[in-house]
């Protein structure tokens, strides 16, 4: 009942305010910086919590581990690092225009490392200042984006653990909580 309440006020609101200023396309954006933080605190959420809760979880209790090959081996789940590939992918099929995926300056697989200069100095800025990100402005093909890069820490032992013994990892000596790349996120400006 409170929860109807508050979500009926909070729609009286909504509308009210779009019915003082006017239509909603009269109303000022929100800059670019602000909904990449948006965006991130929910990747980053997600992405948390199915390494904390589901890997490793299932990893402690003799479950499905989680596999590079995973759609080929039965039983096994995707790598949190797949799991944020697989949404960004999903999440491109409903026509946005949003761009997000992982980098590394020490990536696994090599198409996970910096694509350009600028990439490779926003992983060293956020390598620096983990607290903040590295921001700019990028042109890709046509289109003008709003970049920004975001730390990406070993939230779990799982994480520094697979890392630190892949065969093909090119930095072995991961610890917790350190950063270990960064997440990219790319929002359209208009032309």
């Amino acid at each position: 009942m409170r929860w109807t309440v508050s979500l009926t006020v909070m729609s009286v609101m909504v509308l009210s305010s779009f019915t003082m200023a006017g239509r909603a396309a009269d109303l000022p954006g929100i800059p670019p910086e602000t909904v990449a933080d948006y965006i991130h605190a929910v990747i980053e959420a997600d992405r948390t919590f199915y390494t904390i809760h589901v890997v490793e979880r299932m990893q402690k209790q003799g479950g499905a581990p989680a596999a590079e090959n995973w759609r080929a081996k039965k039983k096994t789940l995707p790598l949190p690092a797949q799991f944020l590939a697989e949404a960004s992918d999903l999440a491109s099929k409903t026509g946005t225009k949003v761009r997000y995926r992982l980098i590394s300056l020490w990536p696994i697989n090599p198409q996970n490392g910096p694509d350009d200069e600028s990439e490779k100095k926003g992983l060293d800025a956020v390598r620096e200042h983990p607290e903040r990100s590295a921001t700019s402005t990028v042109k890709i093909g046509d289109q003008t984006y709003f970049q920004a890069i975001y730390a990406d820490l070993a939230v779990s032992q799982s994480c520094v653990g697979c890392h630190n013994t892949h065969p093909r990892s090119p930095k072995k000596d991961f610890k917790m909580n350190e950063v270990m790349g960064g997440l990219v996120i790319e929002i359209p400006l208009r032309q």
